[in-house]
């Protein structure tokens, strides 16, 4: 009796592709639980174009340099440094304001009693 072949969704595969390309097939086999046959042939249609593989892969013509990826890197965490900076600006903002509006409440309820 033959054994099912199973089907796996696009993602998954591009998954597999960038995975493997970081760890290598073997490794990336092994932790996904497939067979590497099946992680070569994904490689094989990425490089043919016949699967897609999406933004996050790059060819050496496109690559970022390491300065330039620095650079962007660097541009990313101040960014994200100012983001969190306003986002505890208003964390204190709303914390002063509601504790401002529980003791206008408690001063409320006191006065109409």
């Amino acid at each position: 009796m033959a054994r099912e072949q199973r089907k796996y969704e696009k993602e998954y595969k591009v998954q597999a592709v960038k995975l493997t390309e970081e760890i290598g097939a073997g490794k990336a086999a092994k932790e996904l639980g497939i067979p590497v046959d099946t992680l070569y042939g994904w490689q094989k249609a990425v490089r043919e174009g016949r699967l897609e593989a999406g933004p996050g892969t790059r060819g050496p013509g496109e690559a970022m340099s390491l300065a330039e990826e620095l650079t962007a890197l660097r541009k990313q965490v101040k960014a994200q440094e100012r983001e969190i900076r306003r986002l505890k600006e208003e964390n204190e903002f709303l914390a002063e304001a509601s504790a401002f509006f529980a003791a206008s409440r408690r001063k409320s309820a006191r006065n109409s009693e």
